[in-house]
């Protein structure tokens, strides 16, 4: 990994599925996408995403089985 790369901030983003991801904080964000708080190196976003998303499943895909279950 390079200085820079090892320099560079990011936050931790999520979009309307729930869907979790890093961007480079000096970035603007891709359009779907909002900042979920979280920012730091690549490896402390990382580590909060591996925190917080512990079902992959995309929010419409969790709705229609609670639905189903229901």
């Amino acid at each position: 990994m390079s200085d820079e790369q090892q320099d560079r901030r990011y936050q931790v983003v999520l979009n309307d599925e729930e869907q979790y991801s890093i961007w480079a904080a000096d970035r603007d964000l891709p359009a779907g996408w909002h900042a979920e708080g979280t920012e730091g190196t690549r490896e402390e976003c990382l580590a909060r995403i591996n925190e917080v998303w512990v079902d992959m499943r995309p929010l419409s895909l969790r709705s229609r089985a609670d639905q189903s279950a229901a």
